[in-house]
């Protein structure tokens, strides 16, 4: 029963109201545009703004989701841990808050502050940015490198329950291998988290 229960809840999320077709979006090897987008500091970012990056590691997410809940505190400590190394962390909300009132720019604000955001977390507001991305779930992780070339896309880990018993760090290992001048492997898992939400 307690399976049944968990499968119902994980279904109910994914399928949500979110875009019946996938975005295409990057690929590895792809050059990501760059976009400009507000934060909750009042403030607008572009990855033009970090001049001396090594790489961004870009993660759509956003309030409401419970998946996305789970990995806050994981997102968070990978911004503080990167930042000294030269890769930013830059968190952007997709969901339209027509959609998904949890997810409005004001809410965004009381939840930065309430978790102490180390990263410019910011709004897609007209939802223009994500589907360039391709990213369909929340949370969605696509590393760059210092050029914008895409060089992971997908899970920041192999376990959203728990980040004590995580196995494979699929985005750190990723960093690690554009660090080494190596191919990540892999280059591509699947994200794990609630559909995007939009307007119909």
């Amino acid at each position: 029963m307690k399976i049944l229960s968990s499968l119902f809840f994980l279904f109910s999320f994914f399928i949500g109201v979110a875009n019946p077709i996938p975005p295409a979006g990057y690929k590895t090897g792809d050059v990501a545009a760059d976009f400009k987008l507000k934060s909750v500091d009042g403030k607008t970012y572009s990855m033009s703004d970090y001049k001396d990056a090594k790489g961004f590691i870009v993660v759509f997410t956003c309030n409401h989701c419970p998946f996305a809940k789970k990995y806050e505190d994981r997102i968070n400590d990978l911004a503080k841990k990167y930042k000294s190394k030269g890769y930013i962390l830059l968190a952007i909300n997709p969901n339209d808050p027509t959609v998904q009132p949890e997810d409005s720019f004001d809410l965004m604000k009381v939840r930065a502050k309430e978790k102490g955001f180390a990263f410019p977390y910011l709004f897609d507001e007209g939802q223009k940015v994500y589907p360039q991305y391709g990213a369909t779930k929340t949370p969605h992780a696509f590393l760059l490198d210092k050029n914008r070339v895409v060089k992971y896309i997908g899970a920041i880990d192999d376990n959203v329950d728990s980040a004590a018993d995580v196995k494979e760090k699929y985005l750190e290992n990723a960093i690690a291998a554009v660090e080494s001048g190596k191919t990540p492997s892999p280059e591509n898992t699947k994200a794990i988290g609630c559909g995007i939400k939009y307007k119909k």
